[in-house]
């Protein structure tokens, strides 16, 4: 079974050019990667802040947060 990565994203141009980039680059044999708009999908800004992500765009490795640029905070998604 595969390792979960999610990368989580507000749509800006900081956040897809992240995900032009990092969430395409992780080996897929090795991670289920899973990518989550919270523009478009707000009903999951909880769960994103309940995985540490504080601000977008962010991914999640193995329920790690990791933090990769600045796109906006967390809070300002609501």
């Amino acid at each position: 079974m595969s390792n979960k990565a999610i990368f989580y994203h507000a749509g800006c141009p900081v956040c897809i050019a992240a995900e032009e980039i990092i969430a395409k680059a992780i080996d897929h044999s090795r991670y289920e990667v899973e990518v989550v708009h919270l523009g478009n999908d707000q009903g999951r800004i909880a769960e994103a802040e309940a995985a540490g992500v504080k601000s977008v765009p962010a991914l999640v490795l193995d329920g790690a947060p990791f933090h990769i640029n600045f796109g906006a905070n967390i809070s300002d998604l609501k």
